[in-house]
């Protein structure tokens, strides 16, 4: 179970407002235990959500380092918790993700992925992403 002093601690340490609607998604988050969460899984969890206050909500976490978006080979976007030191527009989860075949079940892998292809010269790499595919322990 989430502590609600956790939940304001980290919506105070990332600079964002502790409204009811934050807590309730933040909770989500922290109670995934490392699974990213999709738009219609919190959706399906939160008491009648308004689908702009959500969008709103995940692009604010986003933004303030709290979230990150987890490749997802079916073209769903998935928010993830990141690690302690991301902070507002500087992301530091160069991590990889696992993503079940069967159930879409998507986490968070330990250890830092390191990619050493370069991107053609005048080109701009914005974003690493590291997907691997398989079976969870639940589809096996």
């Amino acid at each position: 179970m989430v502590r609600e002093e956790d939940i304001l601690q980290k919506l105070e340490s990332h600079q964002l407002r502790k409204t009811a609607f934050r807590k309730e998604v933040l909770e989500l988050f922290m109670a995934s235990e490392g699974e990213a969460l999709s738009n219609q899984e919190l959706e399906s969890q939160l008491d009648n959500p308004d689908r702009i206050t959500l969008y709103r909500t995940l692009k604010a976490f986003e933004d303030k380092g709290l979230i990150h978006l987890a490749a997802d080979s079916g073209g769903i976007s998935r928010y993830a918790l990141c690690l302690a030191d991301c902070t507002t527009h500087a992301h530091h989860d160069q991590h990889a993700h696992f993503q079940c075949r069967t159930c879409g079940k998507t986490i968070c892998l330990e250890g830092e992925v390191v990619i050493r292809a370069q991107a053609p010269k005048g080109y701009k790499v914005e974003r690493e992403n590291l997907t691997l595919e398989g079976l969870c322990n639940e589809c096996l």
